[in-house]
């Protein structure tokens, strides 16, 4: 996965993040190890998060920091097991 360009925070970057997150999520379920998607997902969430923080964004900020919470419930759930 590439993340995107440092130091640019607008949406664009968000979104990019954001959806780095959710496929790192999504492969969760078919992965051996499943723990280094949990951390990667979190990764890009916190980052997601920071840059729209950063840009202003504060509703996508506290979207994605919801959402990040309800993943991390997720694998503490189905996956901490692994």
């Amino acid at each position: 996965m590439t993340t995107p360009e440092p130091g640019n925070t607008d949406r664009t970057t968000v979104t990019a993040l954001e959806a780095l997150a959710e496929k790192a999520y999504d492969e969760m379920y078919d992965s051996r190890t499943p723990a280094v998607c949990y951390s990667d997902f979190k990764d890009y969430f916190i980052e997601a998060i920071a840059a729209a923080e950063g840009a202003g964004l504060s509703e996508d900020a506290q979207r994605l920091t919801n959402r990040l919470a309800h993943c991390k419930q997720v694998y503490r759930s189905q996956f901490s097991s692994f």
